[in-house]
């Protein structure tokens, strides 16, 4: 692969990063990989230096680990991006997916992982931190803030020979670009209401207990702020509410199960769920914004096995509870548009499997009642509204075979038994055989191989015992974060301002007169990803826009957020 490329620069670069701002560049080291020749760059904090980078043109290659942050210092610097990008972070991640054999996946754990000399760790943290503290820098420390920027190209130079023959001429290329798309995201932020998120912040305590205290006719379950379970206990019983248990015999109190018990009893759990999650999050509350009113953080792209951004729910705005995102407003001039996916999981097992019933009750537009109009279990004629109910049960049914839910654990979250759950899985298995058979054969290739790849190389490899329910979920979720990738390459080749992945959505922004065709050509083009990537296959998206003055709504989120602007409308700013 290395030989496709005129020079191959090995590129490292310390900065200076603030919470919720941009990076600021301290220094910058180049190394040719072939002539061994070595650029040192001393930015020294400010926005422009009077060194100028390598020329990167179409056959030169920029290697890295962990491109996004040298990304962000080239945008910094006003540097332009290289063509072409390799990251070793995300081929040694690709390389170990799924593995437990390394402690992480840091330069330091890809040079142990393959005996090579490593820079101590005492020594890097000391590094770091004397980079975050900024300057002005004595000619001591800027000498070792340059020593150690070499360090770490050095060590590039001693990794790549060892990861070059794992790497993918095309595949490699394009996880390295993306890298680069998550850098223009992390510095772009997404636009935050300062002045109430300000009062927000001055009256956690106070909020707290009155949320408590709002649902309180509803939900008695505190003392004070604490949950109390034999409260619980009596709550579910009173409402005849089967709850999981873990093995001591206690009940499951772990977010997932609240969320999974909201699907089934949305009425009576998911305000519940609500409140227990908003609680938790508003007790360190602390979101990183910028002095611009922006929400930055570490977008963590491939953190996930199946290759999806992660960043953390405390930093990122969209990992809050429904109604804290509504504190994403638009600034003057401007609009936010965010633009999801209709039914991904269940289109792309669509097209991956082949199974035309199933390609035919995506293309449908309403995939769950048409799943419940092909088992026959309501007429040709039914809508939304004549069958809600037997229409939730096959997305429940739908959505928890994407998950591989067992029968015991689909009936909870259908909250009936799971002799009824097994049914829906009969039926499932009746209507979609070509699927179910491409799902189980690549369980049997998994149990055979060790491993499963998307298609466009996004490796899992699996220890036995393999989890079958990791495995099953991986093409669907992992191709659609390979189509998610592509979508947002094609995206911010057309010009368009992309803020941010949010699972499988994405969120941009434009002047108030563009919005419009902004979104109409995003959806274009994540249509056109999808299609790259399923040989063909359509997959449709939904766009929701908020122009200034309005402010982002998860309609999850709505009740919620009209208490809490009832809540503050009677407290003090701070």
């Amino acid at each position: 692969m290395l030989d496709d490329y005129q020079n191959v620069w090995l590129v490292d670069a310390e900065f200076q990063s603030p919470r919720g701002e941009c990076p600021i560049p301290i220094c910058v080291v180049f190394r040719n990989f072939r002539t061994k020749e070595i650029r040192q760059i001393w930015c020294g904090g400010k926005s422009q230096s009077s060194d100028q980078p390598p020329h990167f043109g179409q056959k030169d290659l920029a290697v890295s680990y962990f491109w996004t942050a040298e990304s962000r210092c080239f945008r910094a610097l006003g540097w332009p991006q290289p063509a072409r990008v390799l990251d070793l972070f995300t081929e040694f991640r690709n390389l170990r997916n799924g593995l437990r054999d390394i402690n992480g996946y840091g330069l330091l754990d890809a040079l142990k992982y393959f005996n090579l000399s490593t820079i101590p760790d005492y020594h890097k943290a000391e590094m770091r931190n004397l980079a975050m503290r900024g300057g002005p820098y004595s000619f001591e420390e800027q000498d070792a803030l340059l020593k150690y920027c070499q360090s770490d190209v050095d060590a590039l130079d001693v990794l790549l020979p060892k990861l070059e023959p794992y790497l993918h001429p095309v595949f490699s290329i394009l996880r390295g670009r993306f890298m680069g798309d998550v850098a223009a995201m992390e510095d772009h932020g997404i636009p935050i209401d300062v002045e109430t998120l300000k009062k927000l912040r001055g009256n956690l305590r106070v909020i707290r207990e009155k949320l408590i205290d709002s649902l309180k006719p509803e939900y008695d379950l505190y003392e004070g702020t604490t949950f109390k379970t034999q409260k619980f206990e009596t709550f579910l019983r009173e409402k005849r509410i089967r709850w999981p248990r873990i093995e001591s015999g206690r009940l499951a109190s772990d977010d997932n199960t609240f969320k999974q018990m909201a699907i089934a009893y949305p009425s009576l759990i998911k305000p519940l769920r609500d409140l227990r999650k908003s609680l938790n999050q508003l007790h360190n509350f602390d979101l990183p914004v910028g002095g611009d009113g922006r929400n930055r953080c570490m977008l963590s792209p491939f953190r996930s096995k199946t290759g999806r951004n992660q960043p953390r729910s405390s930093e990122f705005i969209f990992g809050q509870t429904a109604w804290l995102r509504s504190l994403i407003k638009p600034v003057p001039g401007t609009a936010i548009a965010h633009i999801d996916w209709s039914q991904q999981e269940f289109g792309i097992a669509a097209a991956l499997s082949g199974d035309p019933a199933m390609q035919a009750a995506y293309s449908s537009g309403d995939p769950y009642l048409t799943f419940a109009k092909q088992s026959g279990a309501v007429p040709a004629s039914a809508t939304k509204q004549s069958h809600p109910i037997e229409r939730s049960q096959y997305k429940i049914c739908s959505l928890g075979v994407q998950y591989g839910q067992s029968a015991d654990s689909l009936a909870i979250s259908l909250g009936d038994s799971p002799i009824a759950a097994g049914q829906l899985l009969k039926r499932h298995k009746a209507t979609y055989p070509k699927y179910w058979r491409w799902s189980d054969s690549g369980v049997n290739l998994a149990l055979e191989q060790r491993y499963l790849q998307t298609v466009y190389g996004w490796t899992i490899q699996f220890k036995t015992p393999v989890n079958e329910r990791s495995v099953a979920n991986f093409p669907c979720q992992a191709n659609g974060a390979e189509i998610l990738r592509a979508a947002c390459r094609k995206i911010r080749d057309a010009g368009i301002r992309l803020l941010a992945t949010v699972h499988d959505a994405i969120l941009i922004e434009a002047n108030l007169e563009d919005i419009d065709d902004a979104v109409t050509l995003s959806q274009s083009l994540m249509q056109e990803a999808g299609q790259e990537v399923l040989c063909g296959f359509k997959l449709r998206s939904e766009a929701e826009i908020f122009r200034y003055p309005n402010r982002y709504q998860d309609p999850r989120g709505k009740d919620f957020w009209s208490r809490m602007i009832k809540i503050l409308a009677n407290l003090p700013s701070p």
